[in-house]
């Protein structure tokens, strides 16, 4: 039992209504640094301008900051005192010049918020608020300033000087040091400041924008790295493209840079005109990077460079609106990415994120609104539904509005703000009054938390040959919201008439009530429904649709995300008809499969997501109490099922969809994700037959995609293979960080007998390290969603987590909090699983100087 007593204060919980705009602005910022890794000198100029009519002080936040000089137009004062970190200067005029020094230490910066050193480079990240761990400055996102930014550095270990905007001048100084001096000409909230300086080596291009103006283009990674950049550049340059066409967003300075480091704790980050990356979401060729590394650089240098006007040139009023401009570029960036390749599998590929990470959230104690009404850590809103559910709020708008009037909408938006700090209030009016929309209702998706459930029933009459279509929503309570109000809900919808196989035309149906009824009418036989086709909506639909009806839409359905949906459903409901009664009848899903598999008219990625079974996590999302030995033995059961069964089609599917050399294109990377989910079926049918097939492919792979589905099916396996698969994996790339990653998660992901023992064996293994976050996240991160293994009944895997959090939060208290989620859900399970998982939580909450941000997630999670 938790002791109150001792237990540690709660953080100060800021809020939303108690917004005020800023006492003091700074219209004009110049900095300049003495750059080292241990000591760097920060000198910071400041011209501040009095905001409205008050008397208050200049209150500059600082974090573990001690200024050397003070200097208020040009002279030293005392006149200034440290108050919980900030720094407050007494001002008597409406206009002054602040100048600060101080000095920090990049390489104690285990945060890695701020400026600190990583792999011999010297780096920043900034947002959320990083940047008052650099220097003094009002570091909220509504105060804008354009910077000039000089650095000095020794020359030899750091010859490459980055910052935002254009550099307008470098040279030599004396002892082998040099400078360079960059202006950026748009003003930007101090989250968006970058700097880089190490030594880098660029892989350059150049863009021609819609008006003929060159961009020169940069990539600066590590000299052993260029070579796998390209990919990354052709996103970029197709990214910018993209915009142009459907935006007609032009890019606005003459430079462009990207910057690949080892350390981060995020995918990257928009900087105004220097994006620094996880170099996971960079670095890619054949040998190393699979399709999916492949598919996620593309997303995710899009979604960077999509935040040059989504963010940036518009950037957010405070980290409240932070969906204002994380939730419409995630629906840019998805859109895009749907363009390059298939996009019902890029759809499918977005509903699965989000039922597996937002839905979980939307239904646990970490629930909150697209746009928060409070928080203690703004580190721990960087989430699922910021981020996912944010684009799916910006995705019913186009859909309500249609593509020509919701571009309209967004010219509009981008016209009215460009160079503000705005709300989502603001994209909402703006989309109002551009699309012609009325979206008072509508607004609840920014104010309700919870994944709304529509209940769907048809009643036919035979008579009149019409049926009636009945449905009905409800938003369960969630933390602070017990009541809520009926959503807008748009709905595709098509009936299918049994005796055609046809229907009449797709319908938009737009639920706004807690119940409605739709009369449909020319249907001598109860219609088959196909509903929320396209995923139209954030929602779960409930109907007592029979077996056949899904194997039917699985079939026939020509909306590709609706005929994906009803194999999925009619998994789910066989593998929860079993875990519910220990029997189970496969024959439907097996001719279903069967018939899927037979088509040949369908893309060969489509069929691959078809037939792949719910994950052991989502079948438990459907239970009252989650039991996850139970749901493992059901899905287990239905696996080896259809893989027996349908072996001569695996077989078949496997052979058909080999490759001569590697490709990358949606047609081969559809063939590999086919050949790979056979594999694994012919491995769940056979482990022997499958353990040696996937041997053989381990060993003649010739891209990281086949060679680590090979390595995942002999991870499984009970052959004695995988050790040695195991070991000429790691020894063939044991320098590479982000291979040795997939490495570890491989294993953390297994469902052998053995991984609690292997995980922990991997904890202190030479190359785990919790100071690099894709690390963690590799061993860590992964074991928390193996579904078996994590939630062990001796409660085990629950203490070696915590564990692990306990001794991350003093190093990097960002990356903990953001991996607390898994133990947070610990009452939907049972109630000897809750006893272990709540005494882990309160052993947390227990330890002194816990951060605010891991205090948050646990304290929310135990209220």
């Amino acid at each position: 039992m938790l002791d109150i007593l001792n237990a540690p204060a709660a953080p100060a919980v800021i809020r939303r209504a108690e917004y005020c705009p800023p006492d003091w602005l700074v219209p004009e910022m110049s900095l300049t640094f003495v750059l080292g890794a241990e000591a760097t000198r920060v000198t910071a100029v400041l011209l501040v301008t009095r905001n409205g009519d008050h008397d208050h002080p200049v209150s500059l936040d600082g974090d573990g900051l001690v200024p050397l000089t003070v200097r208020i137009d040009g002279e030293e004062t005392a006149n200034w005192t440290l108050e919980g970190g900030k720094l407050i200067i007494a001002m008597t005029g409406d206009f002054a010049r602040i100048e600060t020094e101080v000095e920090i230490n990049p390489a104690e910066n285990t945060q890695l918020m701020g400026l600190y050193a990583s792999g011999g480079l010297l780096c920043t990240q900034c947002e959320a608020e990083g940047f008052r761990r650099i220097t003094f400055f009002p570091d909220r996102p509504d105060v804008l300033s354009r910077y000039v930014v000089r650095m000095e550095a020794d020359k030899a270990r750091y010859p490459v000087l980055l910052a935002n905007g254009n550099c307008t001048g470098h040279g030599d100084l004396l002892d082998g040091r040099h400078w360079a001096e960059w202006r950026d000409p748009f003003p930007k909230p101090s989250y968006l400041f970058a700097l880089v300086a190490g030594n880098l080596v660029a892989n350059r291009d150049q863009f021609t924008t819609m008006t003929g103006k060159l961009v020169d283009l940069a990539i600066w990674v590590t000299a052993d790295d260029v070579a796998k950049t390209d990919h990354a550049m052709h996103a970029l340059k197709l990214s910018m493209a993209w915009d142009e066409k459907v935006y007609g967003r032009e890019y606005d300075l003459g430079q462009f840079n990207i910057v690949a480091v080892a350390d981060f704790n995020f995918g990257a980050m928009e900087n105004k005109s220097l994006n620094i990356f996880n170099s996971r979401y960079i670095l890619a060729d054949p040998e190393t990077a699979t399709d999916v590394d492949y598919d996620h650089i593309a997303g995710v240098v899009a979604h960077e460079y999509f935040h040059n006007w989504s963010g940036n040139r518009v950037t957010c009023r405070d980290w409240f609106q932070l969906s204002l401009k994380e939730g419409f570029t995630v629906f840019r960036d998805q859109c895009f990415s749907a363009d390059l390749g298939s996009a019902a599998v890029k759809r499918i590929d977005d509903v699965r994120a989000l039922r597996s990470s937002q839905f979980t959230e939307d239904s646990g104690p970490l629930a909150h609104p697209v746009r928060p009404d409070s928080y203690m850590e703004i580190a721990n809103f960087y989430t699922s539904t910021i981020y996912n559910k944010g684009a799916e709020v910006i995705r019913m708008m186009h859909i309500l509005a249609g593509p020509d009037a919701f571009r309209k909408g967004t010219d509009l938006y981008f016209d009215r703000h460009d160079g503000q700090a705005v709300t989502c209030e603001d994209f909402v009016l703006a989309m109002e009054a551009g699309a012609g929309l009325d979206l008072a209702q509508f607004r609840r998706w920014y104010e309700q938390a919870g994944t709304p459930a529509v209940d769907v029933r048809i009643d036919h009459d035979p008579i009149s040959k019409s049926a009636m279509l009945h449905l009905s929503q409800t938003l369960a309570p969630t933390p602070g919201q017990p009541v809520k109000s009926p959503m807008v809900i748009p709905l595709k919808i098509a009936l299918f008439d049994r005796i055609t196989g046809t229907h009449q035309g797709e319908h938009l149906i737009v639920l706004d009530q807690e119940n409605a009824a739709h009369s449909f009418q020319g249907f001598a036989q109860p219609p088959i429904l196909s509903i929320n086709r396209g995923f139209t909506a954030p929602v779960i639909i409930s109907s007592d649709q029979k077996g056949a009806d899904l194997a039917f839409l699985s079939a026939h359905d020509d909306d590709a995300f609706a005929r994906y949906e009803a194999m999925q459903q009619l998994m789910v409901d066989t593998l929860v008809g079993a875990i519910a009664s220990g029997t189970h009848d496969h024959h439907t899903i097996v001719s279903a499969v069967k018939a899927t598999l037979e088509n040949n008219a369908l893309d060969p990625a489509f069929v691959a997501e078809s037939v792949l079974l719910p994950s052991e996590a989502y079948l438990g999302d459907q239970m009252l109490v989650v039991d996850p030995d139970t749901i493992h033995k059901a899905r287990e059961a239905l696996r080896k099922t259809l893989g027996q069964t349908l072996a001569d089609h695996w077989r078949a599917a496997y052979g058909r969809n080999q490759a001569k050399d590697f490709v990358y294109s949606p047609e081969a990377k559809g063939a590999r994700l086919m050949k790979n989910v056979a594999l694994a079926y012919l491995s769940a049918a056979d482990d022997a037959a499958g353990a040696s097939l996937a041997l053989r492919q381990f060993e003649t792979a010739d891209n990281m995609t086949d060679r680590q589905a090979a390595l995942s099916t002999l991870a499984n396996s009970a052959s004695t293979d995988r050790i040695v698969a195991l070991d000429i994996f790691y020894n063939r790339y044991r320098d590479n960080a982000l291979v040795l990653d997939k490495w570890f998660t491989t294993q953390a992901l297994s469902t052998r007998s053995d991984t609690l023992d292997a995980v922990s064996d991997l904890l202190g293994h030479r190359d785990f390290t919790l100071a690099n976050p894709n690390r963690v996240r590799a061993l860590v991160g992964a074991f928390g969603v193996n579904q078996l293994h994590f939630h062990a009944k001796s409660g085990r895997g629950y203490r070696l987590y915590a564990d692990v959090l306990i001794d991350l939060d003093k190093i990097n208290p960002q990356t903990a909090a953001k991996l607390l989620p898994p133990l947070g859900r610990w009452r939907r399970f049972d109630e000897g699983r809750q006893i272990y998982m709540k005494a882990e939580l309160e052993r947390i909450l227990a330890v002194a100087g816990l951060s605010k941000d891991l205090f948050e997630q646990v304290s929310k999670s135990l209220a």
